[in-house]
């Protein structure tokens, strides 16, 4: 049988649509976090209030993804319709934030919600593109991170701009919310008219509890998880409080806060760039080189960027190097596991390390606001250095076991 042949400028439409259209729907994300500082000057919100507006949304993720998966949701409805029709609910969901909220309680519902319909955006996706590539798909998956990586750090540009608000000040919180909701529309359309399903695109295996725990008792795909865990202790926690670490830094030196909500869109959007290039460099010069490098420049930006809470400048300046780094190998974490584990199992698989390592983040962005008030910003970041600790461990482990020829071609 004659493999399925790729049409170049098909291919390239329909990847660069999709990512585009990943973009402006995973702005949904942190859109409630990112006006965090208005919601808690209108709502008296506490710490533990602040960071459940991300934490919620982290639980409504794996609930989705785990419910996509047992009802084999992916495989029932046609990819780009399964994503459009995720993105629209998403953003209902996040409007109504903004409609009908008058408290955290009604909020944080929403924003669970709001989790749930974001797992039948970002997966799906995935399957997309994998649908479209081959030899080239960890760039084209390093691509889709970059899109979700630029989008999650919309909201923070969005709060930046003056047509939402005063000049030099933070603008109305509905208004960002709305921004954002009618950005998920817009790629809900996209997906919905312009998006097709390539060539590659396959039947996977229907999620099956009984094999959940599969890539945790193989030591190679157990290590590959090891490094994601890692990896996602610092990731999630570093977007919620960067851009909160540098309004506060920017403040204090009587700088402009709309110079700040634009520092803090860069310092995760530069994550992009890192996500792109990662994808790049994995294919030649192997996942654990790159997935141990990014955790040794990422951890190494968590233990010190509070040391220049002081020096606006300068903190910008190591938070962008600590966002370039942060989410460069994430996307190798899920491709070392589909490489190592059973092929048969692979979509549990990757659910399964989904689902954990968003449960991870849970503890690191909760942890964060009790540490600023015991040690202030200074040391605040400091303990989020332990994951990608482990994860040095782990994918340096993982590199000399001779498992590891599988990944990347032989490029351990």
């Amino acid at each position: 049988m004659q493999p399925p042949t790729v049409d170049a400028r098909r291919k390239w439409k329909n990847l660069t649509l999709l990512a585009f259209a990943e973009l402006l729907t995973m702005a949904l994300w942190f859109s409630a976090s990112a006006v965090a500082p208005q919601l808690t000057a209108e709502w008296g919100l506490s710490a533990g209030q602040q960071s459940w507006m991300t934490m919620s949304v982290q639980i409504g993720f794996v609930v989705g993804a785990l419910l996509s998966a047992a009802l084999n949701l992916p495989d029932r409805i046609p990819a780009q319709y399964f994503v459009a029709a995720s993105a629209l609910a998403g953003a209902v969901f996040n409007a109504a934030i903004a409609r009908f909220a008058d408290g955290p309680e009604v909020a944080l519902a929403l924003r669970f919600l709001t989790g749930v319909t974001l797992a039948g955006v970002y997966p799906p996706g995935m399957k997309l593109v994998a649908s479209w590539s081959k030899a080239d798909r960890g760039l084209w998956i390093g691509v889709l991170v970059g899109a979700l990586t630029v989008g999650s750090a919309m909201p923070h540009l969005l709060g930046a701009l003056p047509l939402l608000g005063p000049e030099g000040g933070l603008p109305p919180w509905r208004s960002v919310l709305y921004a954002t909701s009618v950005q998920a529309v817009v790629g809900a359309a996209m997906v919905a008219g312009l998006v097709k399903v390539g060539p590659y695109v396959g039947r996977a295996m229907r999620f099956d509890w009984r094999n959940a725990a599969a890539g945790l008792r193989d030591r190679a795909p157990r290590l590959a998880n090891f490094g994601y865990f890692g990896h996602m202790w610092e990731l999630y926690a570093m977007w919620a409080w960067a851009p909160l670490m540098l309004l506060m830094s920017y403040r204090q030196a009587g700088w402009s806060e709309q110079a700040a909500r634009l520092a803090g869109f860069a310092v995760i959007a530069v994550g992009g760039v890192g996500s792109v290039l990662a994808g790049r460099l994995a294919d030649r010069l192997g996942r654990t080189t790159v997935t141990t490098w990014s955790l040794v420049v990422s951890g190494a930006c968590a233990l010190t960027v509070g040391l220049f809470f002081g020096q606006p400048a300068l903190l910008t300046a190591l938070c962008l190097v600590w966002g370039f780094a942060v989410v460069a190998d994430s996307a190798q974490f899920s491709a070392a596991v589909s490489e190592l584990g059973d092929p048969r199992y692979v979509g549990t698989a990757l659910t399964v390390q989904t689902s954990v390592g968003f449960l991870i983040t849970l503890v690191s962005i909760r942890l964060v606001p009790p540490l600023v008030a015991l040690v202030g910003w200074r040391w605040a970041f400091a303990a989020l250095a332990l994951g990608p600790a482990f994860g040095i461990w782990s994918m340096q482990r993982l590199r000399r076991l001779p498992e590891a020829a599988r990944m990347a071609s032989g490029r351990r």
